[in-house]
């Protein structure tokens, strides 16, 4: 069931909707988004005061050709060669920045593994399955929400895989 952020309002961004279309437990985190950060990720775990280890970003990669999603703890950085391992692939490049946003139908830092406009491939990094919630983006700037990574696992078919490097 989903819950009121800390603002009171409800989240209503395509990844809510989604998640609570299909019935899945989650919480959205609200807090205050300074467009001057250098790090989202490390911004909302710093200002809802949850371990970085425990707060996941959504990146975006081209794997021979093919858009693919990676999520990774925002303490650490992704591992180019171990996503396209993960999904059988030889090569993988960040995706351009204006690509991802047109086909998640987000923002750079608000984009979320949930909701998104087109269904892509999509890579957890392995050290979600040791935890009992994660935080990922909502779908924008200075909101997150909270559920288990094995739901998230199952709404995007996602696969777990050592992709995250420390």
């Amino acid at each position: 069931m989903a819950k009121k952020s800390k603002n009171g309002k409800q989240g209503g961004t395509p990844a809510t909707v989604a998640l609570t279309q299909a019935g899945v437990p989650f919480t959205t985190h609200a807090y205050e988004h300074d467009p001057a950060t250098a790090s989202y990720g490390e911004e909302a775990a710093q200002a809802l005061g949850i371990s970085p280890d425990q707060v996941f970003k959504t990146l975006l990669a081209d794997v021979d050709g093919a858009l693919t999603v990676a999520v990774v703890p925002v303490s650490g950085s992704l591992d180019l060669k171990a996503l396209a391992a993960a999904v059988g692939g030889k090569r993988a490049t960040m995706a351009d920045p204006a690509l991802a946003e047109r086909t998640t139908g987000y923002v750079r830092g608000g984009i979320s593994p949930l909701g998104q406009r087109k269904k892509l491939r999509t890579v957890l990094d392995a050290s979600a399955e040791a935890l009992t919630t994660i935080c990922v983006s909502a779908g924008r700037r200075g909101l997150e929400v909270e559920l288990s990574p094995k739901d998230l696992a199952a709404l995007t078919d996602a696969s777990f895989a050592p992709i995250g490097r420390a």
